[in-house]
């Protein structure tokens, strides 16, 4: 069993990878940048990794589904009601379902397995990393704010001075990523934001001390390609929480739970000191353009792992 930690748009692309070389794959995902809008629970990250493995996603957004309409934002926008997070009408049908489902007493596990097999046929697990609510919040010099707010709203242009997880301290991991994770063959960390798509799902006491055990089997893919994040701002958040914006920084980040880390062949000056951390490196081009590089590269680390 492979069971990989992920969130954000980067994430999507080795899920899909994954999933294409090996049907047992679980995903636990984010819900630190889940939150309400107008009345609706939304779930960025959940929902990509739905659409992406469902083959609907808007792949050049990167979230959302594709040749989708927007006709209710349009008109919320002449209503002058809060328009500014792009939720097209297709997908405005997933937060209507969850939100009635939440308001039904259903978890938020059992919704995502309705919505991912009933209405997708998805076969693999989706699990959100816990049930309750927990946010990630961005302190900028314009405030603090919830982390869409802070992406999409201001459009990432304020000062980053720190992140934290707010109610993270008081939430219980979801049972079923542990069990997972205990079960699992290989434990992957997606090439993701480590502050904002990963670091919330760590943030959980309970699956950070689970990886440490479980060290031997987990592998970190870079998110980082020399000292520029593949997609997203990183290094705002990386800067905030004083990591170096670079392999080598990520792995010192990860160093107690991962035994393994896949960086960019470009980055092999980094590998003697990551390995000097007791984390054993492996150089490849970890860029995914298109589904024959996602399968690449889902190959290499298989093979690193002694899977394939």
């Amino acid at each position: 069993m492979i069971t990989i930690l992920a969130g954000g748009t980067g994430s999507i692309k080795i899920i899909r990878g994954l999933a294409s070389c090996n049907s047992n794959l679980s995903i636990i995902s984010n819900i630190g940048d889940n939150f309400w809008f107008n009345g609706l629970y939304v779930c960025p990250d959940i929902d990509t990794c739905i659409y992406g493995l469902a083959g609907i996603l808007d792949k050049n957004r990167g979230w959302g589904i594709k040749n989708d309409t927007f006709y209710y934002l349009n008109v919320l926008k002449v209503l002058g009601e809060e328009s500014w997070f792009q939720i097209g009408d297709k997908d405005l049908v997933t937060h209507i379902i969850r939100t009635k489902m939440l308001s039904k007493g259903f978890s938020l596990s059992e919704i995502v397995r309705w919505i991912a097999f009933h209405q997708y046929n998805i076969q693999n697990s989706i699990i959100p990393a816990s049930n309750v609510h927990i946010e990630t919040r961005i302190v900028t010099n314009k405030g603090d704010m919830n982390i869409q707010e802070f992406w999409v709203k201001n459009k990432a242009k304020p000062k980053v001075l720190d992140i934290y997880y707010k109610n993270s301290e008081q939430v219980k991991c979801n049972k079923d990523a542990l069990r997972i994770l205990r079960s699992s063959d290989i434990i992957i960390l997606a090439p993701a934001n480590p502050v904002s798509s990963i670091g919330p799902i760590l943030s959980l006491t309970q699956i950070k001390k689970e990886l440490i055990k479980q060290r031997d089997k987990v592998i970190a893919i870079s998110p980082i390609i020399g000292k520029k994040a593949i997609s997203g701002p990183a290094r705002k958040y990386l800067k905030a929480k004083g990591i170096e914006s670079s392999c080598y920084g990520i792995a010192k980040f990860y160093s107690q739970f991962i035994s393994k880390m896949v960086i960019d062949h470009t980055d092999a000056n980094f590998s003697n000191e990551i390995v000097k951390m007791g984390i054993s490196t492996f150089e490849t081009n970890i860029l995914m353009n298109n589904a024959k590089e996602e399968k690449r590269l889902a190959k290499f680390i298989l093979k690193v792992m002694n899977c394939c």
